[in-house]
């Protein structure tokens, strides 16, 4: 008697590895570096601008930022060995460092060789931590991740609202902060709604590949709009270089300064927290669970980040909350979509031209969409929360409560910790770090016995 089998059928492939087509994964990561375009270049542009470099170096600040933009970003979202999350993330250089570098940068015998060597030996002991931080993973419950996500969303959303405007409402003036003439704008306001409202007009009308780009359709529009009314500043596009390579030790060979170290160090540490946080919110969004091993190796990636940064004249790398939010925005959880927007840093970077029409795009037309991304990074943790049991354990409601106060305070009111000891003062104007670490601390107060312990298997089981 003869038995006939079934061959089985290949398991399917979970969306977050899915590999599009190719004109899908061009345009999707044309998106996600529109997206972060404006945050990737704007700490060089700080850094370059507080450390009075010229106009040359700074470019080639720009360039490197991007390079190594995209070549992280390649390793965190297609991964190498135990480096590498495998998720759709963007990686960019992180505003928290920004403060030490420039302090560095700025001191006689020190300069960017000081800063660069203290961004790769950060990176070094990130990488050899990354393991033990992980491990945070415990103490963070959907109470505790859920009011994490939500303070980092509502954090965006200032960044967001303030580019709608025109920028930032103070500018640097030869004697101090002056009002930004550009801010307020009733037309720069009104194009951000355009943007806004194409948007949701595709997201709501359109289906397939078209909702899956709405935000770069709607900066399109909005980009289209400031060209032909003459609100693009192209100065400056001839003179720039057609192809540049960045180069390793462009400024000279990294020195070793204790202080700036240890500083950047800490700042790692920082950094670190903050991605963990992160990393939890865009497993909740590709429904991908992750386990300490992941995070690990996703706090590898940052590790990896600083030493390539320190290596081409760059500085410390982290992921991109708004790209979460467009992944959300989206619902296109391929990773290697981000790996071709990747690729697209990498090429941008060696082109000049082509890096300086992205950046010449107003700050205004990217705020109406990111209105879009951040906002949904916001209802990110909202949705997590919605699995909290605030009516048995009402606890929990004071967790998030307490915890959502707390990271505000930076946001609502900037001197409010001006008087205390400068490190202590630097912890607390962290909005995102000063809510995550009372998060966690309220939660251990309230829910020690229950919650925490079995955090991971309610987190599941890595795919």
């Amino acid at each position: 008697m003869t038995t006939s089998t079934v061959p089985k059928s290949p398991p399917a492939v979970h969306p977050v590895d899915e590999k599009l087509p190719l004109p899908q994964l061009a345009a999707l990561g044309l998106q996600h570096v529109l997206v972060m375009y404006a945050g990737a270049i704007a700490v060089p542009l700080i850094i370059g601008s507080a450390l009075k470099l010229t106009k040359e170096d700074t470019a080639f600040l720009i360039a490197a930022d991007l390079f190594c933009c995209g070549l992280v970003t390649i390793i965190q979202s297609m991964g190498i060995g135990k480096i590498g999350i495998r998720l759709p993330m963007m990686m960019g250089v992180t505003f928290t460092a920004v403060a030490p570098i420039i302090a560095a940068g700025s001191t006689p015998g020190l300069g960017l060789k000081a800063v660069f060597g203290g961004v790769i030996v950060a990176g070094i002991f990130t990488l050899l931590v990354a393991p033990y931080v992980s491990r945070l993973l415990r103490w963070f419950p959907p109470v505790v991740t859920g009011s994490v996500v939500l303070i980092i969303g509502i954090s965006l959303m200032r960044v967001g609202i303030n580019w709608a405007a025109g920028g930032t409402p103070t500018i640097a003036g030869p004697n101090g902060p002056i009002n930004n003439p550009d801010y307020g704008i009733p037309s720069h306001i009104a194009i951000s709604g355009i943007v806004l409202m194409t948007i949701l007009f595709i997201i709501a009308w359109c289906k397939g590949f078209l909702s899956n780009i709405a935000v770069l359709l709607g900066i399109a529009v909005g980009f289209l709009i400031t060209l032909v009314s003459g609100q693009v500043n192209f100065v400056g596009l001839q003179s720039a270089q057609w192809v540049r390579i960045i180069t390793p030790f462009h400024f000279g060979i990294p020195t070793i300064d204790v202080m700036t170290t240890v500083t950047l160090c800490v700042v790692m540490v920082v950094i670190m927290i903050e991605g963990v946080g992160q990393f939890l919110a865009l497993a909740e969004v590709v429904e991908r669970p992750l386990e300490t091993d992941d995070i690990a190796r996703g706090l590898r990636a940052d590790g990896v980040g600083a030493i390539v940064g320190g290596i081409f004249n760059t500085f410390t790398y982290t992921s991109y909350a708004q790209n979460i939010g467009l992944v959300q925005v989206t619902g296109v959880r391929s990773r290697w979509v981000c790996v071709t927007a990747g690729v697209m840093l990498v090429l941008i970077s060696c082109f000049p031209k082509l890096s300086f029409i992205a950046a010449s795009i107003p700050q205004y037309v990217l705020g109406g969409a990111a209105m879009v991304m951040f906002g949904m990074v916001a209802a990110t943790g909202i949705r997590i929360l919605s699995h909290v049991d605030f009516v048995e354990n009402r606890k929990n409601a004071y967790i998030v409560a307490i915890s959502l106060a707390m990271g505000m305070i930076p946001l609502v009111a900037d001197r409010f910790f001006m008087r205390l000891p400068d490190m202590m003062a630097k912890f607390c104007q962290n909005g995102i770090l000063l809510g995550t670490f009372t998060a966690v601390l309220l939660n251990v107060l309230f829910n020690a016995k229950s919650s925490v312990a079995p955090n991971l298997h309610t987190l599941g089981k890595a795919a």
